[in-house]
């Protein structure tokens, strides 16, 4: 089923917060849901209007376009979800969980992370440390 424009609109026009902005994501740049969901802070380029797609179909990485009229919204996200980071920190929550391997790589991997270089775009992530 192909929808039109207008439908698309409605659809969109249905949906709340994240999930607007993740749908309109989809829509606006050709991503598949996980390639979404995988997205990370770093991976957005809002000065180039671009998002880079890391292990994509095929494993690859690519590099779409970011669409002018998700642009705003999607910098008052990442400006809520940074607000939210900094409080998780000073509750003590927040850290990245590595693998044993990365543990002893990295040790300082879990608390690195001001500008939340690492951090996922997914609105649930933080609730996952929270058990």
């Amino acid at each position: 089923m192909v929808l039109t424009r207008e439908e698309v609109q409605r659809l969109l026009a249905a949906m709340k917060d994240t999930y607007q902005l993740m749908a309109r994501l989809l829509y606006g740049t050709g991503m598949r849901l996980m390639e979404c969901i995988r997205l990370r802070v770093n991976d957005v380029k809002f000065e180039r209007n671009q998002l880079i797609v890391r292990e994509g179909k095929g494993q690859k990485d690519r590099v779409t376009v970011l669409p002018s009229s998700i642009k705003s919204a999607l910098q008052g996200h990442l400006a809520r979800i940074k607000l939210r980071y900094e409080q998780d920190l000073k509750e003590g929550y927040g850290q990245v969980i590595t693998p044993a391997s990365g543990q002893r790589q990295y040790a300082d991997a879990t608390l690195r992370a001001p500008g939340m270089p690492r951090s996922r775009l997914c609105p649930k992530a933080h609730c996952c440390l929270r058990t």
